[in-house]
This record gives structure tokens, C-alpha cells and sequence, in this order.
């Protein structure tokens, strides 16, 4: 089941187990199943403290659950946790087995609080690259505490189950029954939402934090890169992001940073945090900022969160990205996560078979509507332009494809669903005026990006656009304040630019510093 190469890895990992664990299987008859035990041998071949037993008794099969010997299985797969997840297997077989997680110490004795027992079921895909860090954050609290557990579904091998609940985007987490959150969560958002004391006593931190020489907002590749400069100039530095990574986490396909051929987003969002980390950086994470005060008499600024408290600091560089553009029209937000989704890698294969919509015709849009052809029953992408403006590789590839049906000169003016789910889309012709109506189960968004700005208005410049006015030294016009990434004026939205932007950036910031105050640290 596993290659040679897989193999030889995964043993130098399972050294790292401290305690005998077993892997107890689910299984029947079928394919999957007897890929599963072919799997789970392997995995046991490769360590004489993992074990496999197939008498296991789940409701789901085929499955099986990672547990140290004695006692019962707190870790569950439900399907091969194979592609993006084999991460989360690795990791699973290594916390079960008493090596410890590399999480923050403070989330650590939060999810250890938790007296109550819970248990979680998330639903994700192979192919979606923000399951991962739900699936790893889950597995560790039930690894930690013997009052949670936890069950990853892979969507695709249980369809009725997806069906019956509905879920039409990844991932999807359910608590005791009950939805629980859709998307990108860490272990720090989890607790959180458990236990909500661990909010107010994180605002109560961050506020008696002394003043930072640079701070940091966003953890994008901007947000990085000036994180590392600053660092590097011996001066104290912090960062501080609601999810580290920004947009890269939801890109699977990078071919265009420079000396790296090919890598995909969270492989280099974890690089950029490591890198980060190899320096003295106070890194918060699971923070979104909600306001800047600029400088008074004392020359700090200071940031305050949604979540309560704030930081100070002498100088600011602001690399909070972009999100997603929508459409602005009736149904998308009543409808989303129900049928309207912005993530074709994450959610297509929820839609294996029917009909879907991509809204958009530039790469992005095009790409994805290449991407779900391969999944989908039928994509018809729809672009507002009598054009599309992807490059001509991606146009010519699109038009090969015999389930798709491009439609130009359209304007989306309504999404369409029975209450609980989308149902089709209305366009309207814009030569002739005529609204047209499509048929579907799926709308794939993919008209741009906006600035994550709006909680800086009046406080700094920003653009007709709503970007942050910045010069070709990352300047704002407020004094101390620096920017850089696609939330600014930067016309070029690109990872590496953003990473020039941002290490551009820290260097004036440091210029600042240097030249209107005394650092709280001095560079050796």
C-alpha cells in the first residue's frame, strides 16, 4: 500500500513513539477496506511498538482508531487518510504515542481544562488543504485529554452520510451532534469556542505585553517576510495574524516563486513559519484586528483585536492580505457553505457528478473550472466581460473539455436554493438584457480579491479601492506605520512581491526606529 520511499520516513517518525499503541480496524469485504488493512500493515511493519487489530466495532466501515494498548481508541479515520491528510495520520500515531505536539503552551493548558466529555466529528476531503489543520488540532486535543474524542470522515467514501447532512464544503465539524464551525480552525480557535475563558484571559496577555520595537499585523507572506528583517535587526519584534499563512494556506499550485520550482500553499506557509520561529519573534496567533490607534505623546501605537486587548508598539507594518471578492447578490450569503463556495480543491469533490457553476473568467476562475471538470458532472463558468482574461493555455484547455459551457457578456444577478441548499443560479445577458436561469447544485466564486482594511479607515489612507496607500518604501502617511502585501497600493498581487514588500517594509521600519528612538532591544 505505502511506497518504498513512504516507508523508509514513516519509520524514522514512529521512533518517536514513547508508548505501545494499536491500530483497531473497522473492515468488510469491499476495496477500500482491503486497502485499509494493506495500509495499516505497513504502518505496524515499521515499528514494533504499533500493533493492528481488525476486530474493531465502528459505525462506519471501513475506519479504524489509533489508541495506546489498554485502552480505548480516542483518535478515529473514518476512510484512508491518505493525500493532504497522511500528515494527520503521522502526526496522530506520534501524540497517541506520547511524543508531544508543538503547540503553545497556554492552548495546551486549555484544551488539558476541559472536564466535559465532547465528541467531535469533522468532514473533509483528500484534496482540501485547510482540513489538515482542523483534522491535526482535534486529533491532538483527543490525544491530550481523555474526555475528547474525535472522528475525521473523509466525505468522498461516505457520500449517503454527506448527503443526509448536507454538507457542502469542507471542513465541516459537528460537536456532540450538533454543527460546530466550517472552515480553517486551529486548536486555539477550538478551545476558544469551548471554553470562552480562554479568550478573555488571551486579551488579558497580549495587553500587559511590553511595547514592541515592530509589530507585525497579518501572517501572509508580507507578514513574514517583515517579521524575519525585523528580527534579524536584534530589536523586539511580534507578529500577529489571525490564521498564519493568509491566502497562501488556500492555494494548492505554486510555480512562480523564484528558485522554487513547485510547492504547494501550506507546505510554504509552514516554511515561512518555521523561518520565522528560527528567530526571537513573538508570534499570536487566532487574533484579528479590529482597530489602530495611531501614535500619541507617548510615540506608541497600539492595535486593538475582536477578541479583546491590544499591543503596543513603536512601529507598525500592516500585511493583512485580501479575501475572497463576492458577488453581492441575493442568495449568495443565505446560501453559503450550502452550495456557494469559494475553495474548488477544498469542496469539489462534495460535488462529484452534478452540476456546478464557476463564476469568473480570469486564471483563477479558469483553473477551477478545469480543476471540477474532472470531478463534476457539468461547469458552465460565467463571466461578466465578453471576454475571459485568463492566459490562452488555460482558455484553449477550457474549451476542450466537453461537460463545460462558457458563458460571456453575463452578469449573476440571484442564487437560487429550496431553504437548505443551492438550487441554480439567474444571469442576465447584458447585450440583450434577458435573465436566464441555470439548474445546478454548486456555485464556485472566483471574481477577485478585496484588502482586509475596512478596520483601518481613518486611522491611515487607503485608496478609492480601499487599499492602504503606501510609497516604494512601504510608507503610510501616518509616521511609524508601514505596509505591504495585497492589502496595499502595490499594484502586482504576488507572492514573492509581497515578500519584497514586506522585508521593504521592516527595513524602513527599522529606519524609523533607529532615527526617532532608542530600541527596547539593541542589535549586537
Amino acid at each position: 500500500m505505502l511506497d518504498a520511499a513512504l516507508k523508509t520516513q514513516l519509520k524514522s517518525y514512529l521512533e518517536m513513539v514513547r508508548e505501545p499503541i494499536e491500530l483497531v480496524a473497522t473492515l468488510d469485504d469491499g476495496a477500500k477496506s482491503v486497502e485499509m488493512r494493506g495500509m495499516l500493515e505497513d504502518i505496524a511493519a515499521q515499528s514494533d511498538k504499533v500493533s493492528v487489530r481488525t476486530d474493531g466495532t465502528a459505525t462506519r466501515t471501513p475506519s479504524f482508531g489509533i489508541a495506546r494498548v489498554g485502552e480505548a481508541a480516542r483518535v478515529e479515520f473514518a476512510g484512508l487518510p491518505l493525500g493532504h491528510e497522511f500528515t494527520s495520520l503521522v502526526l496522530a500515531l506520534l501524540h497517541v504515542g506520547g511524543h508531544p505536539p508543538k503547540e503553545d503552551e497556554a492552548v495546551l493548558e486549555s484544551i488539558a481544562a476541559i472536564q466535559e466529555d465532547h465528541h467531535f466529528v469533522t468532514y473533509m476531503s483528500l484534496s482540501c488543504q485547510n482540513c489538515p489543520t482542523v483534522v491535526q488540532a482535534l486529533n491532538t486535543m483527543a490525544a491530550l485529554n481523555p474526555h475528547i474524542r474525535h472522528t475525521a470522515v473523509e466525505g468522498s467514501l461516505f457520500q449517503d452520510e454527506i448527503t443526509e447532512k448536507n454538507v457542502l464544503a469542507v471542513p465541516t465539524m459537528y460537536l456532540d451532534g450538533e454543527l460546530f464551525g466550517q472552515g480553517r480552525m486551529d486548536a486555539r480557535d477550538i478551545v476558544g469556542k469551548i471554553d470562552t475563558g480562554a479568550s478573555s484571559r488571551e486579551a488579558e496577555r497580549m495587553t500587559a505585553m511590553d511595547p514592541f520595537d515592530v509589530l507585525v499585523v497579518g501572517g501572509g507572506p508580507a507578514g513574514a517576510s517583515a517579521a524575519i528583517y525585523a528580527a534579524r535587526k536584534g530589536i523586539r519584534t511580534g507578529l500577529v495574524a489571525e490564521r498564519f499563512g493568509g491566502q497562501v494556506l488556500d492555494t494548492m499550485a505554486i510555480e512562480n516563486l523564484v528558485s522554487v520550482p513547485y510547492t504547494e500553499g501550506p507546505k510554504l506557509a509552514a516554511a515561512l513559519e518555521e523561518h520565522v520561529n528560527a528567530y526571537e519573534t513573538e508570534m499570536i496567533k487566532g487574533q484579528r484586528a479590529s482597530a489602530l490607534r495611531v501614535a500619541g505623546e507617548d510615540g506608541l501605537h497600539r492595535v486593538e483585536f475582536e477578541g479583546g486587548g491590544e499591543l503596543a508598539a513603536r512601529n507598525v507594518v500592516l500585511a493583512t492580505g485580501a479575501r475572497w471578492r463576492t458577488m453581492g447578490v441575493p442568495g449568495e450569503d443565505e446560501y453559503r457553505n450550502k452550495g456557494v463556495t469559494f475553495c474548488p480543491h477544498c469542496d469539489g469533490p462534495l460535488f462529484k457528478g452534478k452540476r456546478v457553476a464557476v463564476i469568473g473568467g480570469g486564471n483563477s476562475g479558469v483553473e477551477a473550472a478545469i480543476d471540477l471538470a474532472g470531478i463534476v458532472g457539468h461547469v458552465t463558468l460565467i463571466e461578466f466581460l465578453d471576454e475571459m482574461r485568463a492566459d490562452d493555455v488555460l482558455q484553449r484547455k477550457l474549451r476542450s473539455l466537453d461537460n463545460v459551457d462558457i458563458v460571456l457578456g453575463a452578469r449573476t444577478t440571484e442564487v437560487l436554493g429550496d431553504g437548505t441548499q443551492v438550487t441554480g443560479l439567474v444571469y442576465e445577458d447584458r447585450a440583450s438584457g434577458e435573465s436566464r436561469t441555470v439548474e445546478l447544485q454548486g456555485v464556485f466564486v472566483q471574481i477577485g480579491l478585496l484588502p482586509n482594511t475596512d478596520w483601518l479607515r481613518g486611522s491611515v489612507e487607503l485608496s478609492d479601492r480601499g487599499e492602504i496607500v503606501i510609497d516604494e518604501a512601504g510608507h503610510t502617511n501616518v509616521p511609524g506605520v508601514f505596509a505591504a502585501g495585497d492589502a496595499t497600493t502595490e499594484p502586482f498581487k504576488q507572492i514573492v512581491v509581497a515578500m519584497g514588500g514586506g522585508s521593504t517594509a521592516a527595513l524602513s521600519a527599522f529606519d524609523h526606529l533607529i532615527r526617532t528612538s532608542a530600541p527596547a532591544a539593541v542589535a549586537s
